[in-house]
């Protein structure tokens, strides 16, 4: 029975030596661990197992050997400096991917361009010249209304007009109506 009493003795003077240290040096180490780590929740822990190590080894705190403080705050950024050598040694965590996000192609099939490419090509020859070579100024080399109708050598009016029934003609074509220019301007 004495040994219990003496260990409860023990532990009450433990608990009131961590009570005191905490009340004094609370918000230093806590405001010293949050500026370190940039995380309350991280600082948190630390100051509590800061105060973990204090207890495990009171003699340091009571032989007067420097600032109690200090000891603290040295202990707390050991352990802020292992804990980020421990973050840096393991790989990055990688969330997992669903199967469907994986079978999905990253790009978008090539093949595709080029079959509309080749039916565009294909309307286009459909056309007649004047129409395509307006299609090309205006749409192909960016060219405006009044820059197309100086490069033709036409009014801008005749540009507006080749430019309208050519896109008609190839709506028509891509709609699946085999129309051409000659049907659509009758």
């Amino acid at each position: 029975m004495a040994g219990t009493r003496s260990g409860t003795r023990q532990g009450a003077t433990d608990e009131a030596l961590i009570r005191t240290l905490y009340e004094e040096h609370g918000r230093a180490l806590l405001a010293y661990a949050t500026r370190l780590t940039g995380d309350r929740a991280a600082a948190e822990d630390v100051v509590q197992e800061t105060l973990i190590r204090a207890w495990r080894h009171p003699e340091v705190l009571v032989n007067n050997r420097g600032s109690v403080r200090g000891w603290l705050l040295t202990v707390e950024r050991n352990l802020i400096t292992d804990r980020f050598r421990a973050k840096a040694a393991r790989p990055a965590e990688v969330a997992e991917v669903s199967e469907t996000l994986a079978t999905v192609p990253v790009e978008r099939d090539h093949a595709d361009t080029v079959v509309d490419s080749l039916v565009m090509m294909e309307a286009l020859d459909q056309l007649s010249p004047d129409h395509r070579d307006v299609l090309r100024a205006i749409y192909y080399q960016g060219r405006s209304v009044a820059e197309a109708a100086a490069l033709l050598g036409v009014p801008p009016g005749t540009v507006k007009s080749r430019a309208h029934y050519a896109l008609r003609a190839l709506r028509e074509s891509y709609a699946g109506k085999p129309a051409t220019l000659k049907e659509v301007a009758a």
